[in-house]
């Protein structure tokens, strides 16, 4: 029992920090291919120059320490209830994620708002899939 509790101790720590390396990975090269697909002139009509900028302001709100609140909320709940289910994992790192920009209030014309959601929700979901194979499936 002993064991178990400080093996646990141990790698739920690990597995969120893993998870978040995996989420911050995806979303930034989902990032950067909008911008790659803005400077060939590929992309959409409303990807610009600015879609850098945002890029670049979005890593600042990233590394804030507030933004691990919603997926530590999410890792808590699911180690106190003894979740195992991926579905709770993976929609909750998804939720936690596109929490982000929205408790930042970023209202930025440079990026649709949908894309901001898919690209913040597609790293989430990863991140959350991740978590669940590494600790979430043994809780």
């Amino acid at each position: 029992m002993i064991w178990r509790s400080l093996g646990r101790i141990i790698v739920v720590p690990l597995s969120l920090v893993v998870a978040t390396a995996v989420a911050a990975f995806v979303l930034v090269t989902l990032g950067l291919e909008r911008i790659t697909h803005s400077a060939s002139g590929r992309g959409d009509p409303f990807d610009s120059l600015g879609i850098l900028i945002e890029l670049v302001r979005g890593g600042g709100i990233l590394a804030s320490g507030l933004t691990v609140i919603p997926a530590l909320a999410v890792v808590v709940i699911g180690e106190v209830a003894r979740i195992r289910a991926s579905l709770y994992y993976i929609v909750g790192g998804g939720l936690a994620l596109v929490a982000i920009p929205v408790l930042a209030g970023s209202q930025s014309a440079a990026l649709p708002e949908a894309v901001v959601m898919q690209v913040c929700a597609t790293a989430g979901f990863a991140g959350g899939w991740i978590y669940w194979l590494l600790a979430g499936r043994r809780a």
